[in-house]
């Protein structure tokens, strides 16, 4: 076979399309898991800053 023919049977290939689409969608939804648990641990640090505090106030330390 010749490099050119060889060349027009890759680009007419198009079995590999949905495995990059299926791994762009996972790609999307671990980066909107990862910033969703940032923003859960962002509060969680918060809440507990005010229980600590609040309980600092209240035991006269």
């Amino acid at each position: 076979m010749h490099i050119r023919s060889i060349l027009k049977l890759i680009a007419r290939d198009e079995r590999g399309g949905t495995a990059i689409e299926y791994g762009l969608i996972a790609s999307l939804i671990v980066i909107a898991c990862i910033g969703a648990f940032e923003a859960v641990a962002n509060e969680n640090t918060g809440l507990w800053a005010v229980i600590s505090n609040k309980v600092s106030d209240n035991m006269g330390e």
